[in-house]
């Protein structure tokens, strides 16, 4: 399996970042580590491994970024309003410059989006706001709104990277379409730590389908703990169902 490690300078965000790539060939994965995870935690915990069917068949490579939340979502001494502007900053690098980075290599065709955990809160994110630059996502038990880290603070950089807030009213057919012409797969489970995992993706669920917007949520039994075990089961098993 081909893998290369990748380091610069963000200008977005001031300061060095990293990521890895696995694979040769296919469709762009980007993937979001959980809570204040790095980019090479994928690997660390088996998710590359369970993914390499799909890598050596090269229908995929993934594109495994670093995180800021403990300077963003996860940091008690900032306030909510600061860590927003610093979470906006991040998706701006994303944008700006690793999505061009993957692009300039040769991969042209749109992204998915995925990650665990709060990367699940990350990639359903970064998919609807930029449904652009990313035509699938596999979300695997995430949480789509961000009282659990800031409370009821409400301003607009917050609004518009909660989910749960910003899709129920969006009318702008340019989003809704391009939802409609997605694949989206989101999963929890009933298990130990899932409660608010499986309570946001079924909030989620009604939101999509009151506005008619294809989804599968699936969501697997009493037994399916939220932990990296059972992520390296769903990963693949949705994969094989993208018809990559």
């Amino acid at each position: 399996m081909n893998v290369e490690y990748h380091k610069w300078r963000s200008g977005n965000l001031g300061q060095e970042m990293e990521l890895k790539m696995y694979g040769s060939g296919g469709k762009p994965v980007i993937v979001f580590p959980s809570s204040g995870g790095r980019f090479f935690e994928y690997e660390d915990f088996g998710m590359v491994e369970a993914c390499r069917p799909f890598l050596d068949a090269e229908k995929i490579v993934l594109v495994a970024v670093d995180s800021v939340d403990r300077q963003s979502w996860l940091n008690v001494d900032a306030h909510p309003a600061d860590r927003a502007r610093r979470h906006n900053e991040y998706d701006r690098y994303l944008l700006e410059e690793v999505v061009p980075f993957v692009r300039g290599r040769g991969y042209r065709r749109r992204f998915i989006s995925t990650g665990c955990s709060m990367g699940g809160y990350h990639s359903a994110n970064f998919f609807f706001r930029h449904p652009d630059v990313f035509d699938a996502l596999i979300a695997l038990s995430g949480v789509y709104r961000l009282r659990r880290f800031i409370g009821d603070f409400m301003d607009d950089n917050v609004y518009f990277n909660s989910p749960l807030a910003y899709l129920p009213g969006l009318v702008d057919p340019w989003f809704l379409d391009r939802y409609r012409n997605s694949r989206i797969i989101v999963c929890a489970g009933q298990g130990a730590w899932e409660e608010e995992s499986l309570a946001e993706t079924l909030e989620l669920k009604r939101i999509l389908d009151d506005k008619q917007i294809w989804c599968w949520v699936d969501i697997w039994g009493r037994d399916v703990s939220h932990d990296w075990p059972w992520w390296r089961r769903q990963m693949p098993y949705f994969l094989g169902h993208l018809g990559l």
